[in-house]
C-alpha cells in the first residue's frame, strides 16, 4: 500500500466577488446548458455541504481525543471552507429562484438523509468521502477547462474557479476521519456506487428541469452543447472516468492525485480573496 503525502490543511478564505447583482439568466458563457447545469450543482451545495459539515463533526467526535487532535487542523478547515460555501451558494442560489428555477434536488437529498438517521456515523463520512471525490474530479476539471468561462463575467469565473481549488484543497478530509475511525474497504466502495447513480441522475434531472423551466430543453443548441460537455474530447464524463475508477482501489487515497492546478490558481489569484483562518464551529 503506497503512503499518500502529507497534505496542506486547508485554509479559510473570504472571497471578494459581488453576488447581489442578479446574474444574467445564461451566465456562464452565454450557454443554456452550461450555465443549467452549474445552476443544478450550486442548488445541490447549501444542503449537501451542511450534511458534509455535520458528518466530519460527527466523525471526529466519536475519535479518540489523541486521534482528534492529530485531526484538529485539517478538520477546522475543512468546515470553514464548507461553512463558507454553502453562504455564498445559498446567496447565487437566490439568484436562480428569482429567475423562476425550482430546486427540486434538494428535497429529494433530505429525504435520503432522513433515511441515515440511527445509523452508524462512518456510513455518513462513506458517503461524504464520495461526494468529495466527484467534487474533486470536476473541480480540477474546472481548473483545467478555463475557456468554460472565457465570455463569462469575472465576478461568477472566481466564484467557481475558488470553489473548485477550494474543495482539491480540502478532498482528503473526511475520507482520513473515515479511516481514522476503522472505516472498511467494502462500505467504502458500496456508498460510492450508491453515491454515484444518486448523484449522477440528480444533476441530469436538476439540469433537464432547470432547461425546460428556460425554454431551452428541445433545442439543437443546447443537445450539441451538452454532447461537448460530457462526451466531447474534453468532456467531463470521458475525462472523468479513470479517476472516478481509481477511487476503488485498494491503496486509493485523495492525495495520490496531486492537484496543480488548484495550487496554481490560489496562488495567481490572491486578489479575489483574504484568508481569515480557520474555524472551528464551521462559521465564515
Amino acid at each position: 500500500m503506497h503512503t499518500p503525502p502529507r497534505h496542506p490543511v486547508p485554509t479559510v478564505r473570504r472571497l471578494r466577488v459581488d453576488l447581489d447583482t442578479p446574474l444574467p439568466r445564461h451566465w456562464c458563457d452565454g450557454d443554456a446548458l452550461q450555465s443549467a447545469f452549474f445552476n443544478a450543482l450550486s442548488m445541490s451545495f447549501p444542503f449537501g455541504e451542511q450534511f458534509f459539515i455535520d458528518a466530519v463533526r460527527a466523525g471526529v467526535a466519536a475519535l479518540p481525543a489523541d486521534q482528534a487532535k492529530a485531526l484538529q487542523a485539517e478538520v477546522q478547515g475543512f468546515l470553514g471552507q464548507e461553512a463558507t460555501h454553502r453562504h455564498l451558494h445559498t446567496r447565487f442560489n437566490r439568484h436562480l429562484q428569482a429567475q423562476g428555477l425550482h430546486n427540486a434536488w434538494e428535497a429529494r437529498a433530505q429525504a435520503r438523509v432522513r433515511q441515515l438517521q440511527g445509523l452508524d456515523t462512518r456510513h455518513a463520512l462513506a458517503i461524504t468521502a464520495a461526494n468529495e471525490h466527484f467534487t474533486a474530479l470536476f473541480a480540477d476539471w474546472v481548473l483545467s477547462h478555463p475557456t468554460l468561462f472565457t465570455h463569462t463575467e469575472p465576478r461568477l469565473k472566481a466564484l467557481w474557479q475558488w470553489h473548485s481549488a477550494e474543495e482539491l484543497e480540502h478532498k482528503s478530509t473526511a475520507f482520513d476521519v473515515y479511516r481514522a475511525l476503522g472505516g472498511n474497504e467494502r462500505w467504502r466502495r458500496r456508498w460510492m456506487r450508491r453515491v454515484t447513480v444518486f448523484f449522477l441522475s440528480d444533476v441530469a434531472r436538476q439540469t433537464l428541469l432547470n432547461l425546460h423551466r428556460d425554454g431551452q430543453l428541445w433545442r439543437w443548441r443546447t443537445l450539441r452543447s451538452g454532447w461537448r460537455l460530457l462526451l466531447g474530447q474534453h468532456g467531463l464524463l470521458r475525462l472523468g472516468w479513470r479517476p472516478w475508477c481509481a477511487y476503488f482501489r485498494a491503496d486509493f487515497h485523495p492525495d495520490h492525485q496531486t492537484t496543480p492546478r488548484a495550487d496554481a490558481w490560489l496562488r495567481d489569484h490572491g486578489d479575489w480573496f483574504e484568508t481569515v483562518g480557520q474555524s472551528a464551529t464551521g462559521t465564515p
